[in-house]
């Protein structure tokens, strides 16, 4: 068997195993790439409406206890929140609970600015496979984004052989008409 053979056959059969996971990464991949664009995504992040000169003087106590009070999240204690973001240059924390709903509360005034369902950790998910659970992730993804850097680097050779060869033959067209001067 050649090397442009098994090539040819790595891709035929390589893409056969691939389709349905990458079909998974590429569509999820879409829609993290466009979460700061569409607010059904990743809701945007608010802006605090008082300016500070210096660090608020809110704790992160009254920050827990502001987030807590809001019955979407969910929240009985601190250690419920899947991820508290501060944004120090917006003045706004982001409280996101683990049932995906996300609470922007304002750091000196303490209103809450936002409160949306986030589903760009729910693409997240889906596109690293531990939506569907760890051994896929594991088992399945990632053996596949090994198979698609083996199907890449596969294509660049099966795509410049013919380019190769086609020089190859001229090169030797050339030398054989000097030769023959």
């Amino acid at each position: 068997m050649t090397v442009n053979k098994l090539f040819r056959d790595i891709h035929h059969w390589g893409s056969l195993a691939l389709m349905i996971p990458l079909g998974v990464m590429i569509v999820a991949g879409i829609f993290l790439m466009l979460k700061k664009e569409l607010a059904w995504i990743q809701p945007p992040t608010q802006r605090s409406a008082v300016e500070v000169a210096g660090v608020p003087e809110t704790s992160l106590l009254q920050l827990y206890e502001a987030a807590a009070a809001i019955p979407e999240l969910e929240i009985s204690s601190w250690d419920q929140f899947d991820r508290i973001d501060i944004r120090s240059d917006r003045g706004i924390a982001k409280f996101i609970a683990p049932n995906r709903w996300e609470a922007q509360i304002d750091l000196v005034t303490l209103d809450v600015l936002s409160l949306e369902y986030r589903r760009s950790d729910l693409f997240e998910q889906i596109h690293d496979g531990s939506f569907f659970a760890d051994w896929v992730k594991l088992y399945v993804f990632l053996p596949a984004g090994v198979l698609l850097l083996v199907l890449w680097l596969t294509g660049i050779w099966l795509f410049f052989l013919p380019h190769v060869k086609r020089w190859q033959r001229r090169k030797k067209r050339r030398a054989k008409t000097a030769a023959a001067d």
